[in-house]
């Protein structure tokens, strides 16, 4: 990378939410980084309003252009409207997805940053899809993925992902905790720059199951595999009760938190850092990082949405971009 500016391909996300208007919003951030967002020019003029904003066609190769937004123009299969979901615009939203993944495994792009996409619209159009988290470790041929967010001066890493309530218990593995930590663990060295990673892991239950009477996964499944890893030389800690593990006198102690499932840990996170979020995913041979929110339909196309999450998120992935190449 040198002393260029890191090129960080920017997907617009679902075009009736926010997405769109959050991505024309960097253009008046001093931000280190080249951006490229992906997605459809004029949908991206639109959602600009009447703010004057050039919409420049991205070249590969070509100089960075400084005096408005660069884009990859990728068209709409139908005119999208703020606020109105349609299905018809589902494969547009994955294109948007996969062009960036291309360009990042080619090396045109150092880091890929997402705006939100809408799930339930792309499953109405027939496509089975979770989430990016998932959708890119299959872009990416990759095993074993992690979702890490990063903000309020915390990192909490999920040990599962977009699965119901009702299904974590049967989700959970010996293998996956195991493949998962170990994800967690070598990214927060490799990505972050932390020597010897402190993990926290909560244990599923209340209490921790309160020493079998309220479940025993962490008798059977998780302490087990915490004892297996810390023989091998990492630093982790639990199974911790999930309502004391975030108290500050925990945390003083770790670089980050592994929950169970979703809600479990982001609730937390969110309320420390909502609007500057930002959503990692490790274990892939490319960096992403992401917002922490969702389409915000009902903000779309009134210019009120906040850019904050989306900013932090270019900052993290330039940020993680400049880390790799020094450690090249």
């Amino acid at each position: 990378m040198g002393s260029r500016l890191p090129i960080i391909a920017l997907t617009s996300g679902e075009p009736a939410g926010i997405g769109p208007e959050l991505c024309t919003a960097l253009a008046r951030e001093a931000l280190p980084a080249r951006i490229v967002v992906i997605g459809d020019a004029e949908l991206l003029r639109s959602r600009a309003g009447h703010t004057g904003l050039a919409i420049l066609p991205y070249v590969n190769g070509a100089a960075p252009l400084t005096d408005g937004l660069e884009v990859d123009h990728i068209a709409l299969a139908s005119a999208a409207q703020p606020g109105v979901l349609n299905p018809a615009n589902a494969r547009y939203v994955l294109a948007l997805i996969d062009r960036a993944v291309t360009g990042c495994l080619s090396g045109e792009f150092d880091a890929m940053v997402t705006a939100p996409v809408h799930k339930g619209v792309i499953n109405d159009a027939g496509i089975a899809f979770t989430g990016h988290t998932e959708y890119l470790a299959d872009k990416t041929n990759t095993a074993q993925v992690v979702m890490l967010l990063t903000g309020g001066g915390l990192r909490v890493a999920l040990a599962s992902t977009h699965v119901a309530l009702s299904e974590v218990a049967k989700h959970l593995s010996a293998a996956g905790l195991l493949a998962t930590l170990r994800v967690l663990h070598a990214d927060l060295q490799l990505r972050f720059g932390i020597a010897q990673p402190h993990i926290l892991v909560t244990g599923l239950n209340p209490h921790a199951g309160e020493s079998g009477h309220l479940g025993r996964e962490e008798i059977d499944l998780i302490a087990p595999v915490i004892q297996q890893l810390r023989a091998e030389g990492l630093h982790i800690d639990g199974p911790l009760s999930a309502d004391t593990v975030f108290v500050p006198a925990n945390l003083a102690k770790a670089d980050c938190v592994l929950a169970m499932y979703h809600d479990q840990g982001l609730p937390v996170l969110k309320y420390a850092s909502f609007g500057q979020g930002v959503n990692v995913t490790l274990g892939l041979p490319i960096i992403r990082t992401s917002v922490d929110h969702g389409t915000a339909l009902e903000l779309a196309g009134r210019g009120k949405a906040d850019a904050g999450s989306l900013i932090a998120a270019v900052r993290l992935a330039a940020e993680l971009a400049r880390k790799r190449t020094e450690s090249w």
